[in-house]
């Protein structure tokens, strides 16, 4: 297809595609999905070869937010049967953290439900990143705590972290329509406020929440040009007991072409395949590893993962291998000298990269989730039947006395 040989170019330039191609990604035909995952995987072998790179979240605070995002199972006025447990104590969190890097995690992702952070929060946070530093200095740790107010990013930079997670979820012109106690402007100031304050940040989107390819375009072009290093790619798991839990318009082929979208996009930043991959991709999980170069291990915040095993063992499988932790994620001109791949970069060549940031994102990483508006099912795509039996309420690791999923 001349659209893939265009697409491979530009990406191996660094080049943006179009709007128009990148719509035109989403509406190919199953008959056409390996040739798009086959010239969207040569972009990512590219500039991330053959390796996966693993993340763990720690739920630091479990439920009871105030916020009403649609798509979350902590937000206001939640049914969803879900852990609830106030601030772990940072030994607790580290002993968390310590079972996810056993597992093969390069990166620990704190998160907390909440608008965002109070300063005590922020000290408290602090501690723990300190804790994990001081257990093993080479690990990646990512905050994601909500809205920050000014001067957070920096405290937190201080203490040791090295990244900052706050998604955009879904375009602007559908936000109001899944969260109405925050904006998406709160959320792209954010995002910029742990750019300047050096920090790498990481930004994605939500799909299945009945969002338009349109909408889907809108917020990977967004997050383009706010330039985060590395893009979790979110599938909503619908959850009984929140607004959204009767949406279920995704399938395993329509995943994959949104992580291909995606990759075309944004070519060499971190793409991750964040909450839902096993809900909605299902045994096309390994086939998704030629589109993105990073993926949770074990559980999700609220809800239960693929057994940290079969993560090692799909990998193994599929020709892929974990990055160690004595390797650079990202390419050479996104990664600063001597900060093992966080921190905010320069931006690369105009036009190059996810977009040029011109200043330099509540809940995230694997466990958050948005949408909106009505969508139209890709071509020659069935309709996704519920599959409420893939969706379990997280039972084990931090907040209870099991261990967790590693």
């Amino acid at each position: 297809m001349d659209l893939l040989n265009t697409l491979v170019d530009k990406g191996l330039r660094r080049e943006s595609p179009t709007r128009e191609e990148a719509l035109a990604v989403l509406a190919t035909s199953d008959d056409d999905l390996l040739d798009v995952v086959a010239a969207a995987g040569k972009v990512r072998r590219h500039w991330f070869g053959r390796r996966v790179k693993l993340n763990y979240l720690v739920n630091l605070k479990s439920g009871l937010c105030p916020e009403d995002c649609s798509y979350c199972s902590q937000r206001l006025g939640s049914k969803a049967e879900i852990l609830k447990y106030t601030w772990l104590k940072p030994d607790q969190a580290t002993a968390a953290a310590r079972a996810g890097v056993a597992g093969g995690a390069k990166r620990v992702c704190l998160v907390a439900s909440g608008r965002g952070p109070t300063d005590r929060d922020v000290d408290r946070v602090s501690d723990t990143i300190k804790a994990i530093k001081e257990q093993d200095g080479s690990v990646e740790v990512c905050a994601c705590l909500g809205l920050l107010s000014d001067g957070q990013a920096e405290r937190l930079r201080e203490a040791g972290a090295d990244a900052y997670n706050h998604n955009l979820n879904t375009s602007e012109a559908t936000y109001g329509d899944i969260t109405t106690t925050h904006t998406y402007a709160d959320r792209v100031d954010t995002v910029r406020k742990a750019h300047a304050a050096g920090l790498s940040a990481c930004s994605g989107l939500i799909a299945g929440m009945g969002e338009s390819d349109e909408d889907l375009v809108d917020v990977v072009f967004s997050l383009r040009e706010l330039d985060p290093d590395s893009v979790p790619v979110n599938f909503l798991i619908p959850m009984e007991g929140t607004p959204l839990a009767k949406e279920w318009h995704l399938t395993p082929q329509r995943c994959l072409r949104i992580l291909a979208m995606t990759r075309f996009v944004c070519p060499d930043v971190e793409v991750r395949i964040a909450g839902g991959r096993e809900v909605h991709l299902r045994t096309m999980q390994p086939l998704a590893l030629n589109l993105a170069n990073s993926i949770f291990l074990g559980d999700y915040l609220t809800s239960e993962g693929q057994a940290g095993h079969a993560d090692l063992e799909m990998i193994a499988d599929a020709g892929f291998e974990v990055e160690g932790a004595d390797r650079v994620t990202l390419p050479e001109h996104r990664a600063p000298v001597g900060d093992g791949g966080c921190g905010s970069h320069a931006g690369g060549a105009a036009g190059g990269g996810c977009g040029s940031h011109a200043d330099g994102a509540a809940e995230g990483g694997r466990g958050s989730h948005a949408g909106g508006g009505v969508c139209a099912p890709a071509p020659a795509s069935r309709t996704e039947e519920a599959r409420t039996d893939l969706v379990a309420v997280r039972r084990r690791g931090a907040g209870t006395d099991l261990a967790p999923n590693a």
